[in-house]
């Protein structure tokens, strides 16, 4: 099912998500080029939501409209249960976004843009409980790039061109990439690549770290549903548990962060799928999750 938004589409997950077991985590382990099409999950997946953010003619451009659009879209799905795992991209083949609208921006004053609480909306994807991939082709610039960084991993297509240009309008990132592109790579080289705007390609993120994994440009999005297709295999409270977790490695000390990761490990001893998971281990058969 697709629920048409003016600037963002969303592509629901299936209602009630099936069990599945192994057998499509090694799928995904497979090489893309060595599975068969009838292995490759379709856009309506069992726990899988794909959004797409579609304003192909503006390089998808985050106008205020589509930010809200996309906020929209991020709160309905992370209060959906059907939904485990969220993927997004950008429609058509050139981009995945190009950032803030520009002509926007120039409209703007400092008091205006700060009043107008329009960066809470960039916060969206970072703030869902579910993991979440971004899956880039073509540019991913100033806004875009940290729309991507703000998921848990990206699926990069090889034509990707990447880069924080704010610098060249006399600007600076202003939704996240300061602090994320820092984790990511390091201060040296996310100073070095803020400070001049440098666009890098495929390659060269995939060398810093930057990406999940890089696959040919026309399967991006059949490897990040791949992707998420075996991440929704699993139960889904540990999934929620263990991406809190990583998430928070981020923000905390590390010994706050251990603190943290134990608690979240103690809970999930109370939980039916821990029984599950244990007791299938010992049979020898494939488990079926409850998410209780």
């Amino acid at each position: 099912m697709v629920d048409e938004g003016p600037f963002v589409r969303v592509e629901l997950p299936a209602a009630r998500p099936a069990p599945v077991g192994p057998d499509l985590a090694a799928v995904a382990d497979r090489p893309l080029a060595h599975r068969p099409e009838a292995d490759r999950p379709a856009t309506a997946i069992d726990g899988v939501a794909l959004v797409t953010i579609d304003r192909p003619r503006t390089l998808n451009n985050l106008s205020s409209q589509v930010l809200a659009d996309l906020a929209a879209a991020c709160a309905r799905l992370d209060a959906d249960p059907a939904c485990r795992v969220a993927v997004f991209t950008g429609a058509g083949s050139r981009a995945f976004s190009v950032g803030a609208d520009v002509a926007e921006f120039a409209r703007e004053t400092a008091e205006g843009l700060e009043a107008s609480r329009r960066f809470d909306h960039w916060d969206a994807i970072a703030a869902m409980g579910v993991p979440t991939i971004a899956a880039v082709r073509g540019y991913a610039l100033g806004g875009g790039l940290e729309l991507a960084l703000s998921c848990d991993m990206i699926v990069l297509g090889d034509d990707a061109k990447l880069g924080q240009p704010e610098i060249r309008l006399g600007l600076m990132p202003g939704a996240g990439a300061t602090q994320r592109l820092t984790r990511a790579v390091g201060s040296v080289r996310a100073a070095e690549l803020i400070l001049t705007g440098r666009t890098i390609d495929a390659a060269e993120a995939d060398r810093l770290g930057l990406v999940t994994r890089v696959v040919p440009a026309a399967d991006v999005v059949a490897a990040a549903l791949d992707l998420a297709a075996a991440i929704a295999a699993m139960p889904p409270l540990a999934t929620r548990a263990a991406v809190e977790a990583v998430r928070l490695a981020a923000e905390v000390p590390l010994a706050t962060g251990i603190r943290e990761e134990r608690r979240r490990f103690y809970r999930l001893f109370g939980t039916e799928d821990k029984v599950e998971g244990i007791a299938a281990f010992l049979e020898k058969r494939d488990p079926v999750w409850r998410g209780r």
